[in-house]
């Protein structure tokens, strides 16, 4: 087990972050979500038949939820981060994601949207993901492939309509910093997007 609390508890799996969630929790792209108020407390978490197991509980998948970010259709690429800049934020901060990690996550997150890819970008996170936590370098991974948590594909479903100050305050409310880091990558990403009339 990476983290065990009343809300979520993570477990590597083979190198890969996995979640158990309680409906408080974060939905994290990498999480099982549960209805649970309070999750159990658990000595170990393991693969046993092909099943995730805690204790000796195994969980079932009941049904898959869509974690993919909204189109952003109509944009194009601006300027990439320099590798510097990239090297810079990744494991810069505390906790399971640190706010580093989480502003690169909001700005891949942003070009997938657009369907811009970063090949650079990408192959200097991938290069630097051992300096950051396993939770962390899941969701930098699940960012380049365009996975999201909830609250930031609602943020872009929302930009340029009435609602996108409220998504955004929704967004910037979740974890501690995790979700400002999000928002702040995003916003950054947005900036360096032009769109195609422009």
């Amino acid at each position: 087990m990476v983290h065990h609390g009343p809300d979520a508890i993570y477990v590597d799996v083979g190198g890969w972050c996995v979640g158990v969630l309680g409906f408080r929790a974060t939905a994290v792209p990498c999480g099982l979500r549960t209805s649970l108020g309070t999750l159990p407390t658990v000595a170990g978490a393991g693969i046993r038949g092909g099943v995730l197991h805690l204790d000796d509980a195994p969980l079932s998948i009941g049904r898959l939820v869509d974690v993919s970010v909204p189109s952003l259709p109509g944009r194009r690429l601006g300027a990439e981060l320099a590798d510097a800049e990239v090297e810079g934020l990744v494991g810069r901060g505390d906790g399971l994601t640190p706010y580093g990690d989480d502003m690169l996550c909001g700005w891949l997150a942003v070009h997938r949207a657009a369907g811009v890819e970063t090949p650079a970008v990408d192959a200097t996170v991938r290069s630097l993901l051992s300096r950051t936590t396993l939770l962390s370098a899941t969701l930098l991974d699940c960012a380049m492939h365009g996975e999201v948590i909830p609250e930031f594909a609602a943020f872009l479903a929302a930009l340029d309509t009435p609602d996108e100050a409220a998504r955004a305050e929704a967004l910037a409310a979740v974890g501690h910093t995790s979700g400002r880091g999000l928002l702040e990558g995003a916003r950054t990403a947005l900036d360096s997007l032009r769109t195609e009339a422009a």
